[in-house]
């Protein structure tokens, strides 16, 4: 029987598939609708980690969530922020 955790690590996993699949979203898009990326899907995993008792960098934790290391994902998918995303982002930023 599936334990709770057995639940969210599923869900996780679907949710890195997922991200991996719709490559074309870009990480400012999620922000300005969601309020989260996949860096902080990374920086929450670190932070998970060191709670659980384990060790892992940033580059680690990126390199799990974009499903290989972020500079080559960041040069085959990441496009420049168009200035109404950038102000979308502007406008959500807490002050």
């Amino acid at each position: 029987m599936a334990t709770t955790t057995d639940i969210e690590a599923a869900v996780f996993r679907r949710l890195l598939a997922h991200l991996d699949a719709n490559k074309d979203v870009q990480n400012i898009d999620l922000m300005n609708l969601a309020g989260f990326c996949r860096n902080c899907l990374a920086k929450w995993y670190v932070a998970a980690a060191q709670e659980a008792g384990e060790s892992i960098d940033l580059d680690g934790a990126r390199e799990r969530v974009y499903g290989e290391p972020y500079g080559d994902w960041k040069a085959k998918y990441q496009r420049e922020a168009s200035p109404e995303q950038l102000a979308a982002f502007d406008t959500k930023k807490p002050s």
